[in-house]
């Protein structure tokens, strides 16, 4: 069961919000409000502190779970570990916890990510083999993200880029309006930041947001990746920083502590594609799942999908035949305006799609679903126990 999930803002990779702001504090501070938030659950009852983060490296190493579980507080019984599945991190922490928890093995565990790419910007310290290119293992492109989006728009030459455009524009105005509508501040964590020049302050909401954004102003992007190509600043995901957490649980032990669940875990899948254009990672791990659920995208009524380019969202949709402007999809904006820290991002998408369900009773099934750098797709299946309907 997702009980609760709880985030810091996003900031801009940089000279952002969290210039001087360490890593594992960013995850601290979302483990012991978590806790704040959840007065019910005794701190001995964690089982697991499971935390991603892709640059494992600085304060983002030293098995980060475990040292932030330290940091945090929480009693010197509880372990801790760290996972790397790139953006994937903290979706693999909650659907690997909740495994054991279906296994027997824990009955309650906090999973999340962390991502500071200011402090440490994705490949740093990497040193991939020399194999993967001399022996044409995959193709160069596949190593620089952006260029996997370009190749996914020479894939899907019907996503052209004002069809992109088009996507993240409407992903800034969704953002907006659910600022607007008070919907995205209900489950961000305040952080104390500081700065050398300005001293210290206060961390409220996310920083990446451009509600300003026209398709005017998105046209006239400059396309980094390829000369005269699709992908610019305005319709990907920039770099960010930040850190989310989720506590899971048993369903009869949360009911014991008498903790709210707001979904349940039905099923995952990972998949792996052509790291060339690993942004159509998501079509083959979603097919898996609902295949073996037997069920069909007409099942499904809000779908969280992580925007790390929007070309890869358009494929996805494309492949489903879902509209481009389907109310399901991301209703509330996603990582284009918001902001993507990578390895932390898989539990934002679950703790809005956990607030969405708490709104839409007449909903039953949701998914959470994001690509993988190297070729990668992973999606979970999420049932929604605020559900009036009856079984099917």
């Amino acid at each position: 069961m997702f009980v609760d999930g709880a985030r810091t803002p996003f900031g801009k990779a940089g000279k952002g919000l969290y210039a001087e702001t360490r890593a594992d504090d960013l995850v601290v501070r979302v483990i012991r409000e978590l806790l704040r938030r959840n007065p019910g659950l005794p701190p001995e009852r964690i089982d697991e502190v499971a935390i991603a983060a892709t640059t494992q490296i600085g304060d983002q190493g030293l098995t980060i779970g475990r040292s932030a579980a330290l940091l945090a507080g929480l009693p010197r019984s509880v372990p801790g570990f760290a996972i790397d599945r790139m953006c994937a991190g903290a979706m693999t922490a909650v659907t690997t916890t909740a495994a054991g928890i279906s296994f027997g093995a824990y009955d309650v565990a906090i999973a999340g990510g962390v991502e500071h790419m200011g402090r440490h910007p994705m490949g740093e310290g990497v040193d991939p083999n020399p194999r993967f290119l001399s022996e044409k293992l995959v193709d160069p492109s596949a190593l620089v993200m952006g260029n996997t989006a370009e190749n996914l728009h020479d894939r899907y030459p019907s996503i052209t880029k004002e069809r992109a455009d088009a996507y993240a524009l409407r992903s800034q105005e969704k953002v907006a309006k659910a600022y607007a509508d008070g919907k995205i501040q209900q489950d961000l964590v305040e952080v104390l930041v500081r700065s050398a020049e300005r001293g210290f302050g206060l961390a409220t909401a996310d920083e990446p947001p451009r509600p300003d954004t026209t398709l005017e102003g998105l046209a006239g992007l400059k396309t980094p990746f390829r000369p005269h190509g699709n992908v610019t600043p305005g319709n990907a995901a920039g770099l960010n920083d930040g850190a989310t957490g989720a506590i899971i649980a048993a369903e009869e032990v949360a009911a014991e502590l008498g903790l709210d669940a707001r979904m349940r875990l039905v099923d995952f899948s990972f998949a792996g594609v052509e790291p060339e254009v690993m942004g159509v990672g998501p079509v083959p791990a979603t097919e898996r799942l609902l295949a073996r659920q037997n069920l069909t995208m007409d099942d499904i009524g809000l779908i969280e999908i992580n925007e790390a380019f929007a070309v890869q969202v358009l494929a996805f949709l494309e492949h489903f035949g879902v509209p481009d402007d389907d109310l399901r999809v991301n209703p509330w904006g996603g990582a284009i305006a918001l902001g993507h820290p990578l390895a932390s991002s898989g539990v934002r998408l679950m703790t809005q799609l956990s607030r969405l369900f708490g709104e839409r009773p007449d909903v039953r099934y949701g998914l959470t679903t994001m690509c993988v750098g190297l070729g990668m797709g992973g999606t979970v299946l999420w049932e929604n126990t605020n559900w009036e309907g009856s079984a099917k």
